[in-house]
């Protein structure tokens, strides 16, 4: 088939179009700088400069690539990010580009895909903190996002529920949504000299409270093996993209600093994290749903590679010295 991938050299794109070509797929990938040009000829890819908010440009792009997928993984993130304290209070000025590449984005994609007659579209999603806030921990995709997001996330989570809505109710196109959990592996914050890995070596990072936030992660491999499988099959709809093993915060993060040799993490009250950090990683530490995968093992015929976080932590920093903090 002949595949477009948006953010093709980004930490999911960059697993995900080996697997493609070596399927047998032509690929077009797409980069927003010309440096990164070589890497994806050298993955097997035609490479294309492309800003996906600029809707001409899109069209043109996918117009030459009449691709009969669309993988939209763009975003404007980074794991070398200096993400702290002031930055965690709102998340939506952090996110404010990406919050446009899934929305503006998604809509010129997805105009530009049907005037092109592509097939199917496959969009980056999230499933690390949306759920509504009620009920059991460990959420499915029929279960509902939060309706009252923390101060400062409203924008992040509008711009999740566009990609969305936009994705599965396009005419025509087989819209297929991947609720990704938090991404550790190459590439990732969770990574040896990661953004997150810096926070948890620094224990900048605590547990907040009781610690009984659920989160769901999922190697980036396992990820890019996903969505290589959501290209050739799967009904269209919404897949929770995560391991086997949802953990609270309170379990997850000390194995975390563990595997990587640290300290610790610190443990602090609801209220300080309120103030130095705000409410969103206080809700999230407390009170953030996990996300059920047996919809994409039933569905998708895929599997992770990485059942548990808890292996996969200890094989990502296998080797590293221990990472003491400042």
């Amino acid at each position: 088939m002949k595949i477009l991938v948006t953010g093709a050299t980004g930490a999911l794109g960059s697993r995900l179009v080996p697997l493609l070509t070596a399927a047998g797929h032509t690929v077009t990938g797409t980069t927003t700088t010309e440096a990164k040009t070589e890497q994806l000829r050298a993955a097997g890819a035609e490479p294309v400069v492309l800003d996906v908010l600029d809707a001409a440009a899109v069209r043109e792009a996918v117009a030459d690539a009449t691709p009969e997928v669309i993988v939209h993984e763009a975003t404007a993130l980074s794991h070398q990010t200096d993400l702290g304290a002031r930055e965690l209070r709102r998340l939506d000025n952090v996110f404010a580009t990406t919050n446009r590449l899934r929305s503006e984005g998604t809509d010129n994609l997805l105009a530009a895909a049907a005037g092109a007659g592509t097939r199917r579209f496959v969009a980056q999603s999230f499933a690390g903190w949306p759920y509504a806030r009620e009920g059991g921990g460990v959420k499915t995709e029929e279960d509902p996002l939060d309706s009252h997001p923390p101060a400062g996330t409203e924008q992040c989570l509008a711009a999740i529920k566009h990609l969305e809505d936009a994705v599965t109710s396009a005419p025509g196109i087989e819209g297929i949504v991947l609720r990704y959990g938090g991404f550790y592996g190459p590439g990732t914050t969770i990574y040896p000299g990661g953004e997150q890995a810096e926070m948890v070596r620094r224990r900048l990072l605590p547990v907040v409270g009781n610690g009984e936030g659920v989160l769901s992660l999922i190697h980036i491999d396992d990820a890019a093996e996903a969505t290589a499988a959501a290209v050739e099959r799967g009904t269209p709809g919404i897949y929770n993209i995560t391991d086997d093993d949802p953990a609270t915060q309170r379990e997850w993060l000390p194995r975390l600093a563990a595997a990587m040799g640290a300290r610790p993490p610190r443990r602090v009250p609801v209220w300080l994290a309120r103030f130095a950090a705000g409410r969103w990683l206080a809700m999230v530490m407390t009170e953030g749903r996990g996300a059920a995968n047996d919809k994409a093992k039933r569905e998708l015929g895929w599997q992770p590679g990485h059942p548990s976080w808890r292996e996969g932590f200890r094989e990502v920093f296998a080797g590293q010295p221990a990472q003491a903090a400042r």
